[in-house]
């Protein structure tokens, strides 16, 4: 293109140029297409891929709900082994503490040791499709291996409570039995001068209801708390003497009296066994000896019905104890 003197200027495109533009356009295009091809060619095969999972996806779903179901399967097995478990301590506690183990409630809760999840249908085939060929267990089977999980660990919460029960009732039980006056009163001359029951009083002369037992023993013979509790009285009482009386609980007390010093004071926490008192004579008594009684809610007792049967002293026993027999 030439502009001269003014004049319009015009394209004159011989052969070699135009060969020679042809060319540059052909490069041009040569290396856009190289440059294209590398951008696309990382994401073809992503593009491709996608579609992949997606044709798989049943296959990996039933992998995963078999894998769920096992685990389901694991954790049913593993309470149940729990449940025998304690099904098994239950019934050990119960021989060791004398208890049956036939009673309804007791029965009726243990009886979770074969959950239903093991005899229902629907249960049974999830096991079964588990460890077998057969097609992948269904949702409403599912549904259902999940309801007896539930009902496993509320039962088997239900049953550690019941369980809990029985084992506040024995230490209930063990409680009461520590409280029972059995512990004997006098260990050095556990020797009767006298008995529970009508008799006839050495005193007055009259038959009269003798209210405890009468331990004849030397003064100053340490006097032994029968059991654990809270002293009551410790002090002199008309006809018994100096007397310590103990609350065992639940209207349950003893009384030592005749002693010869007192030991103990008002209020005072005592445990079996621990000294209380001497053995003396005062009060109403004709000889050094421990007069001794248990009372539930105010009336008397044998206390032979909680120390068991005791020998009546020999007479060389009583005579050193006393010159006459002893009574309150």
């Amino acid at each position: 293109m030439h502009a001269r003197d003014g004049r319009d200027g015009h394209f004159t495109l011989g052969g070699a140029r135009l060969a020679l533009f042809l060319g540059g356009a052909l490069v041009t295009a040569a290396i856009f297409g190289a440059a294209l091809q590398r951008y696309l060619t990382p994401i073809l095969p992503t593009v491709q891929t996608v579609g992949w999972p997606l044709a798989g996806q049943p296959g990996r779903d039933t992998d995963f709900l078999r894998g769920n179901m096992n685990l389901l399967a694991a954790k049913v097995g593993a309470l149940q082994a729990k449940l025998v478990s304690i099904d098994g301590l239950g019934q050990r506690v119960a021989k060791v503490a004398g208890v049956a183990y036939t009673d309804p409630e007791l029965a009726k809760q243990l009886a979770v040791a074969q959950p239903e999840a093991l005899i229902q249908p629907e249960a049974t085939q999830v096991m079964d499709d588990l460890f077998t060929d057969h097609p992948p267990p269904s949702a409403a089977s599912a549904e259902a291996l999940g309801r007896q999980l539930d009902e496993i660990q509320a039962r088997l919460a239900q049953q550690s409570d019941n369980l809990k029960l029985l084992d506040a009732a024995l230490t209930k039980r063990s409680a009461d039995q520590a409280r029972m006056p059995t512990a004997m009163p006098i260990t050095d001359y556990p020797y009767l001068s006298s008995s529970y029951g009508w008799r006839r009083n050495p005193v007055t002369g009259r038959t009269a209801m003798h209210e405890g037992l009468d331990f004849a023993a030397p003064p100053g013979t340490p006097i032994l708390a029968a059991s654990g509790g809270v002293v009551l009285e410790a002090k002199f009482q008309p006809g018994y003497g100096n007397m310590v009386e103990i609350d065992h609980g639940d209207g349950l007390i003893t009384r030592y009296a005749h002693a010869s010093s007192l030991m103990v004071k008002q209020g005072q926490l005592v445990d079996r066994g621990q000294q209380v008192a001497r053995v003396g004579s005062s009060g109403r008594s004709t000889g050094p000896h421990l007069h001794f009684e248990v009372r539930l809610a105010g009336q008397p007792l044998d206390p032979r019905l909680f120390l068991g049967s005791q020998q009546h002293a020999p007479p060389a026993v009583a005579q050193a104890a006393a010159t006459e027999p002893a009574a309150r």
